[in-house]
C-alpha cells in the first residue's frame, strides 16, 4: 500500500506568525498588517484555500454542516436535548427527524442515553445549535461502542483523503464513523473493535510523527496476519 505523504504537524502558540502563501485566514487565526497569526494554541491545517488552527484539546467548536455523534440527555414534548461535546447542548426538534412525532410522544422514538449520528444545521451568535437526523445516512446508532478523542485529532484519524480510516476498516472489518466533534463509533466483532481502539491510541500518541501511516499498517499486519496488495 502506498502511504500518504507524511509531514510533521506544526504546533503553534497564540501570536505565532503563520508562514503560508496564497491562503486566507480561517478559524483560530487573525490577520494583522497583512500577516496571519495563530489566535490560540493548536495545530495548523490548510483546507480549501484557508489556513486554520485547530485547538489541541478542549471541547468541540461547532460549525454548520459538521456531522457529529451526539448523546441524548433530556426529552421534552417537542424536542430532544443532545450533548455533542460542545460548550452548549444542541436541540433536535421533531421537525428534524425522519418520523412523524406527535406532541408529547418524543420518548417513543428517541430515549435518554441514545446515541445519534447527526448534522449541525445552524449555529447562532450565542453558539446555540440546531441539529438534524432527517437526511440520508443519519440515524440512531445501534450496537458497537463510542470512544472520544480530542477534536483536533480528527483529521489525523481520518488521514489524507480518508487513507487512515480506510486502512482501519480494511484490516479490522469494522464499521467506523468519525464525528467532527471527536466521537468515534466502532462496530464489529470484539477483536476488531479492540484493534481499532489500539490503533487510534497509537495515532493519538504519535500524531506528529513522520511515517505514522506505515507504522499503523505494520501494527495491523502483525495483529491480524493479513496482507493486501498495493
Amino acid at each position: 500500500m502506498m502511504s500518504e505523504r507524511e509531514t510533521e504537524r506544526e504546533l503553534l502558540l497564540p501570536g505565532d506568525e503563520i508562514e503560508e502563501t496564497g491562503v486566507k485566514p480561517g478559524e483560530g487565526t487573525f490577520k494583522k498588517n497583512g500577516k496571519i497569526y495563530a489566535a490560540k494554541l493548536g495545530v495548523k491545517t490548510v483546507r480549501d484555500g484557508y489556513v486554520n488552527v485547530a485547538a489541541q484539546s478542549g471541547r468541540y467548536d461547532p460549525s454548520e454542516g459538521d456531522k457529529v455523534i451526539g448523546t441524548v440527555t433530556d426529552i421534552d414534548p417537542s424536542y430532544w436535548t443532545v450533548d455533542v461535546n460542545a460548550p452548549f447542548p444542541a436541540v433536535l426538534h421533531v421537525n428534524d427527524v425522519p418520523w412523524r412525532v406527535d406532541y408529547g410522544d418524543t420518548s417513543s422514538y428517541i430515549e435518554v442515553g441514545d446515541a445519534l449520528l447527526l448534522r449541525i444545521t445552524d449555529v447562532d451568535e450565542q453558539n446555540k445549535m440546531q441539529i438534524s437526523i432527517d437526511e440520508e445516512g443519519l440515524r440512531k446508532l445501534e450496537g458497537g461502542q463510542i470512544i472520544e478523542i480530542a477534536p483536533s485529532q480528527v483529521p489525523r484519524i481520518i488521514g489524507r483523503g480518508g487513507s487512515m480510516i480506510s486502512m482501519l476498516k480494511k484490516y479490522t472489518g469494522c464499521k467506523i464513523f468519525v464525528g467532527q466533534n471527536g466521537r468515534i463509533w466502532i462496530d464489529g466483532d470484539l477483536e476488531g473493535q479492540y484493534l481499532v481502539i489500539k490503533a487510534i491510541e497509537m495515532i493519538e500518541e504519535n500524531a506528529q510523527a513522520l511515517g505514522l501511516t506505515d507504522a499503523v499498517e505494520n501494527f495491523l499486519k502483525e495483529e491480524t496476519g493479513k496482507e493486501f496488495d498495493d
